[in-house]
């Protein structure tokens, strides 16, 4: 989703403030209590930064991409120019992963190809409450009036492709075109997983992305249904500007890196942050990212999604993950130690 940066930096400090001193613990680290620091690659993390740090209006932030920009030794960079935070709200930390689909498509209907992808109607506000899901598929609104970009040969996968927010459509002739988000009706999301694990269908540790695909594939009836169950409906734009070798772009309206980007919710983490993932679990994970893309099921100040890149395995790796750790956001070291509570009289 796209936000507007000004607003978000120049309220940031101050919201979190004000919700720090009665819900919000924070802490600052030093770069000696972060597990596996000396080992990362540490100039990849400085790429990723640079992709977005130009947007950022602040002042502090300003100055720091300046000397970014000069290609400075990159752990040194960091170690210079910023302080490691911990913010948490007594929630354990949880990880899962986010990729760009590629669905197949054509730019008109026929045989397979029967799914709409929609352009926003014009006559919806900037995200306000319009109809639901199952009224826009089923009813006779979206009808006729020429916002479809392309038409795919699944509804399951364009689902998903809502839930990812942007994606790649392969034509018949081998061309691609590129969507990123839109717009959306404005309702809040409900995750389908859950409520299959409420229904007794599945445990919470069996629910994944392609468990779910499956399942509705399996029972399209009851899938349709399912699906439904999320009134959320996000709309599409076409982005033709992005390099093929780039990832989509992010809530900063920029292309976010594999394995480097992470979407996380703004209330807590300002956009265009570097944050130290330690994600336990399977395949641990211990690497410095850059906060730049958000997600509607993002919320709190340890919450967080890895972006794993574009296709099937990408997509089958983020649908896998769910795992606990800790985020660590660095902050230029002045805006860090101004959070402590001391500070905030």
């Amino acid at each position: 989703m796209i936000f507007r940066l000004a607003a978000v930096f120049s309220l940031w400090l101050t919201a979190t403030a004000a919700v720090a001193e009665d819900d919000i613990d924070l802490k600052v680290l030093s770069f000696g209590d972060l597990e596996s620091w000396e080992e990362d690659d540490h100039e990849k993390a400085l790429n990723a930064f640079l992709m977005t740090c130009m947007d950022l209006k602040d002042p502090d932030w300003r100055s720091i991409c300046a000397v970014a920009q000069q290609k400075p030794d990159a752990k040194q960079f960091f170690e210079l120019f910023f302080k490691p935070v911990v913010i948490g709200d007594g929630i354990d930390a949880l990880f899962t992963g986010y990729f760009e689909p590629e669905l197949n498509g054509a730019l008109s209907p026929g045989g397979i190809y029967k799914y709409p992808v929609y352009r926003k109607p014009p006559e919806i506000p900037y995200e306000s409450l319009w109809l639901t899901r199952r009224e826009i598929e089923t009813g006779p609104v979206m009808k006729g009036r020429g916002l479809e970009i392309a038409w795919v040969d699944d509804s399951v996968e364009l689902f998903f492709l809502q839930i990812q927010g942007s994606g790649r459509i392969r034509l018949p002739d081998g061309r691609t075109i590129r969507v990123g988000y839109g717009g959306s009706n404005g309702h809040n999301y409900q995750s389908i997983g859950t409520e299959l694990v409420r229904r007794g269908i599945y445990e919470v540790h069996q629910v994944s992305a392609q468990v779910i695909k499956n399942w509705v594939h399996r029972n399209p009836v009851e899938g349709q249904e399912l699906l439904y169950h999320n009134p959320t409906y996000v709309f599409f734009r076409t982005l033709n500007k992005i390099p093929a070798d780039k990832g989509p772009y992010g809530a900063m309206n920029r292309s976010v890196t594999t394995g480097r980007t992470v979407a996380v919710d703004p209330k807590f983490v300002p956009l265009g942050a570097p944050v130290w993932v330690e994600k336990d679990g399977k395949n641990p994970i211990r690497r410095l990212m850059v906060a730049q893309d958000t997600g509607s099921a993002i919320k709190g100040p340890q919450r967080a999604d890895i972006f794993f890149g574009t296709g099937d395995k990408a997509g089958r790796a983020a649908g896998q993950l769910r795992d606990p750790g800790r985020m660590v956001v660095l902050l230029p070291i002045q805006r860090a130690y101004a959070m402590l509570p001391g500070a905030l009289q």
